[in-house]
């Protein structure tokens, strides 16, 4: 069951890394938003797995405690997909999915260890110190990578609260059993919360054929489809195990978009990059290792 946690997550994360840089591309031809984009993708995504659903005759499987949870899992979800996109609208996919990316491992973990009491560890407090400084050398070296880093790299970070907040209470509340019904509860509170600011920005665009496609993409796969099995993958690893997994997600997009947007990251934000792949692969390490039995008698 671990390793199946550990795939799922895995899917998930590339299907985010790969719905960053259609966003990117919608941005660029469509005229929608960052918040109209979030609206759409959490609609799409609502619409499909209530279709799914049905044509399952399952219904909808809700707690009959706990929707303070849910509705906090859903604004989460507003928080981290919105601000990560006008991130990507600021600071660019590359630099905006890393440092989104890089720094939930790290609230992930103080969170878990606060709310769940599990512990870093030494091998994890330097995972996390390596990681501080790879984002550290990220940040400096991130200057012209778009518009506006300094307002990008400060959405990257609210969406990476955002990320951590719907993690921690997906596993700590015992959600992640039923996946699909998570991510679609979440969708729907996340969609209600965004839709008076999407209006305001304007859901009005040239839809094309080609923009409906890739709406229909993004709330296909890196939604409805992600979103699913990373709330699965949660019922079987821990929460900053799933962090570093969903790590993943910024090679993903940083290749894309280098090779096919015509991004370019600086010496500094590459070294940074680096050095955060060096703290998953600490962190990664430690999770594999198998921790001694205590000594009794």
């Amino acid at each position: 069951m671990r390793a199946r946690g550990f795939l799922f997550i895995s899917v998930a994360a590339t299907a985010w890394g790969a719905g960053g840089a259609v966003a990117a591309l919608l941005y660029r031809t469509s005229g929608l938003g960052p918040i109209a984009v979030s609206w759409w993708r959490f609609a799409i995504g609502a619409t499909i797995l209530g279709v799914v659903l049905s044509a399952r005759r399952r219904r909808l499987v809700l707690p009959r405690r706990g929707w303070g949870r849910l509705a906090a899992v859903g604004v989460g979800l507003a928080v981290y997909q919105t601000a990560f996109y006008g991130a990507i609208a600021y600071v660019g996919l590359a630099v905006g999915t890393v440092v989104t990316l890089g720094a939930g491992p790290v609230l992930i973990a103080f969170g878990a260890r606060v709310t769940m009491g599990e512990r870093l560890g030494r091998a994890g407090t330097a995972a996390v110190a390596l990681a501080l400084a790879g984002l550290v050398l990220l940040t400096g070296g991130s200057a012209g990578a778009g518009t506006r880093p300094a307002l990008g790299i400060g959405l990257a970070l609210l969406s990476a609260s955002g990320y951590a907040v719907v993690t921690l209470l997906t596993r700590a509340r015992g959600t992640a059993d039923k996946p699909y019904d998570t991510a679609l509860a979440g969708f729907v509170v996340g969609g209600l919360c965004l839709l008076p600011l999407a209006l305001a920005e304007g859901l009005g665009a040239a839809y094309t054929p080609s923009t409906a496609g890739w709406l229909l993409f993004l709330g296909a796969v890196p939604s409805a489809l992600a979103y699913g099995l990373f709330f699965a993958g949660l019922a079987h690893v821990r929460a900053a195990t799933a962090s570093v997994v969903a790590l993943l997600e910024p090679v993903v997009a940083a290749g894309i978009a280098v090779a096919l947007l015509g991004e370019r990251l600086s010496a500094a934000a590459v070294a940074g990059t680096v050095v955060l792949l060096g703290a998953v692969a600490v962190l990664v390490v430690t999770e594999g290792t198998p921790r001694p039995e205590p000594v009794t008698g």
